[in-house]
């Protein structure tokens, strides 16, 4: 028997996909080379160029194509079987697509940092500390927080979780994709 909640599924899957394409459009934006060829190895330029190659990544991972079992007879338990799929896969990529966008934010932030204390004024600091604020900032990107975050946001925005998957569904997700 339907349980009658695959539009429901449907539109989240299209809300999950919407905030993943524009993630990567933002994570495909942003700058990957210094002006100055001598900034090329510095570490907020490093984390940039990563950004990108693992947004490219997450955009190259397949889908499970697979076609999951229904936990009963009939088509919509089947439609049903292979939402939470997709819904799955399009969370996790969200989710990844999150953390990789906040990494570069970090990054873009050191970048203006860093140019603000070489032309001699800064943010009352040095460049150690500009590199030591980078690392900070990257250490609190977590798989954790980067969930409650968006969690808290499609709370905020009315959208139907009820069926979300876990953190951990998530993380194993990223996990099975890491060679993909």
């Amino acid at each position: 028997m339907s349980d009658g909640l695959n539009p429901l599924r449907e539109a989240r899957v299209a809300e999950l996909l919407s905030d993943f394409r524009t993630l990567q459009f933002y994570i495909a934006a942003a700058p990957t080379s210094p002006g100055n060829p001598d900034d090329y190895y510095t570490e907020g330029w490093a984390a940039l160029r990563q950004c990108a190659l693992d947004g490219q990544h997450i955009l190259n991972c397949a889908a499970d194509i697979s076609i999951p079992c229904a936990s009963g007879p009939g088509p919509d338990e089947q439609a049903k079987a292979e939402l939470k799929q997709v819904l799955l896969d399009a969370y996790a990529r969200r989710h990844e697509g999150q953390k990789i966008y906040l990494r570069q934010a970090a990054a873009q932030r050191w970048v203006g940092w860093r140019d603000s204390v070489l032309n001699g004024g800064g943010i009352g600091g040095s460049m150690e500390g500009v590199d030591g604020q980078l690392r900070v900032e990257l250490a609190i990107i977590t798989d954790e927080a980067v969930y409650a975050e968006l969690q808290a946001n499609d709370i905020n925005m009315g959208r139907w979780i009820d069926e979300d998957p876990s953190l951990r569904d998530v993380q194993r997700w990223i996990r099975s994709r890491r060679r993909c």
